[in-house]
């Protein structure tokens, strides 16, 4: 499954995947894993999920990124949730490719049954339609 929680800066969309963070790492008998473009999550993130910066694996492109989350799932298969902060901010802003990237980890989230919950910096209305067919929206 993969959620999307969507908004422009500064509405909260941070504070939401951290609470979600906490409440996965509660439930889960699994390992939760927190991906971000830098390192600002540190402090709010609880220790018991893994947090990765993106800028240390010198990741520069969208498809650099899938393989990225590929590799997160082949390497430990007790992965249950995987929480993506700034998006856009990983793989760029153009939104075809955000679809086509959305439609490949939708189908690695089924292959790996690992829950993908991601921040895109986007009021909805800007967004291609196509992704809530995808995508499920958190409010």
């Amino acid at each position: 499954m993969i959620s999307i929680i969507v908004g422009s800066k500064g509405h909260g969309k941070t504070k939401k995947l951290i609470n979600m963070v906490d409440e996965a790492v509660k439930t889960t008998l699994g390992n939760v894993v927190v991906i971000e473009k830098k390192p600002n999550l540190g402090a709010n993130i609880t220790t018991k999920a893994r947090l990765v910066n993106t800028d240390e694996y010198d990741i520069k492109s969208v498809n650099g990124f899938y393989g990225f989350l590929a590799g997160v799932c082949a390497g430990n298969y007790d992965v249950t949730h995987i929480f993506v902060d700034a998006t856009l901010k990983i793989i760029g802003r153009d939104y075809s490719e955000l679809v086509t990237f959305l439609k490949r980890v939708e189908g690695l989230s089924k292959g790996s049954n690992a829950d993908f919950i991601l921040t895109i910096s986007e009021d909805k209305e800007n967004l291609p339609a196509e992704i809530f067919e995808i995508c499920n929206l958190v409010d």
